[in-house]
């Protein structure tokens, strides 16, 4: 079954142009508000770097999140939008000078730190403004992740956060600056997952470690779990919005937070991935020596995942209602990766029609890029065409 689109507004738009619907973006944030919301101590913050669409932006911030950064950028993104500066949270292994001053002149509410020199850091910064930053620390908990080796972050092997082992002696330190203040314990184990039993594993590797800190005295208020709830990229329209029922719940049930702790999450795929789409106009159709090709004037500049991570996205042709051929559906980079996708069955495609390519709202128009000195993709609401 094929989404509801406005069809004859895309006709007059120049294409390839992002199309997000805010119908189930609003759904889908109001199921957030609705799942959390069961939970007194579960604060939920957006994570910017999903998609930074203003217009996106606006929406997700009426609807009462915060904001998860990982970029000076991002982090004027966000106020720009008019996130609260209380409910900004700046993560990211590599912080230059000038993003960590910019989240101190706005006070954000905590730096989750990855390492001891960037701690250093920002107390020094901090002090050269007489203040004094939160500051949280990732730690980096080992567990795995059933999803791409590209996208998980909680091994070993992996750069981001400090190890287990470096945990009370990183709290240690920072309890003798003067210029920071340790409120919490930043995870993030990776992205698109789909098997709880990943988020249980990480509850019960915090546990773990809050047992261990409280046995020292050392008091944790805030812990932050990440993200990483993936989505149905077969089945758009089947399932619009994720199981947050099920990924709240499992912390519920697994976690073991102490009554004065507060818990934080930072969502980004699962909020705005599904509303998204990318849609292309096709240049051409070809007939190669043992295979048929429809030639989109979208590119992997403006949806890379099937290039870098080989993702897949439901693909339809939009205008037309012909039988079923097998194309292999491709850009005009001149790239032999850019192929979003192989042997997919549409209806007959024809020069003109118009290609949806579903679940892009995420990791989309905000990985477009330049290169072949192509113009980057606009994004339209669907309030906008109506």
């Amino acid at each position: 079954m094929k989404g509801t689109f406005p069809v004859s507004k895309f006709r007059e738009l120049r294409t390839p142009f992002y199309y997000y619907d805010t119908r189930v973006l609003r759904d889908t944030l109001a199921c957030i508000r609705s799942e959390a919301g069961r939970y007194e101590n579960y604060k939920v913050h957006y994570a910017v770097k999903a998609n930074a669409n203003p217009k996106v932006l606006a929406i997700i911030r009426e609807s009462g999140l915060g904001a998860d950064c990982v970029s000076g950028g991002e982090i004027r993104a966000a106020i720009k939008a008019g996130f609260p500066t209380d409910k900004i949270v700046y993560a990211g292994v590599g912080k230059a000078d000038w993003e960590i001053n910019l989240g101190l002149d706005y006070g954000i509410f905590c730096f989750n730190v990855e390492s001891i020199p960037e701690l250093e850091v920002i107390n020094e910064l901090a002090a050269a403004r007489g203040k004094v930053a939160n500051v949280a620390f990732r730690i980096n908990p080992n567990v795995g992740a059933h999803t791409h080796a590209n996208i998980t972050t909680g091994l070993a092997e992996n750069k981001f956060g400090i190890n287990m082992d470096d945990m009370e002696r990183v709290i240690e330190i920072a309890g003798e600056m003067a210029h920071v203040r340790f409120v919490g314990l930043h995870f993030h184990i990776g992205s698109q997952i789909l098997d709880m039993g990943d988020f249980t594993a990480l509850c019960n590797r915090i546990n773990d470690l809050l047992d261990k800190l409280e046995a020292h005295h050392i008091r944790v208020e805030h812990i932050n779990v990440g993200g990483g709830l993936g989505i149905d990229y077969t089945h758009p329209n089947r399932q619009p919005i994720p199981d947050f029922r099920s990924f709240f719940a499992t912390y519920a049930n697994f976690l073991k937070l102490r009554p004065y702790q507060t818990l934080h999450f930072e969502l980004g795929r699962s909020v705005v991935a599904q509303c998204g789409s990318l849609i292309s106009r096709v240049l051409y159709v070809k007939q190669g020596a043992n295979k048929r090709f429809a030639i989109l004037d979208a590119g992997m500049t403006d949806l890379i995942r099937p290039a870098l991570y080989q993702a897949y996205h439901k693909i339809e042709n939009l205008t037309s209602e012909e039988p079923c051929e097998t194309y292999d559906v491709v850009g005009p980079i001149c790239e032999s990766s850019d192929v979003f996708g192989k042997a997919i069955d549409l209806n007959k495609a024809r020069r003109g029609d118009l290609f949806a390519l579903r679940s892009a709202g995420a990791y989309g128009e905000i990985m477009a890029s330049g290169y072949n000195c192509r113009e980057l993709p606009q994004g339209y609401l669907s309030d906008e065409l109506l």
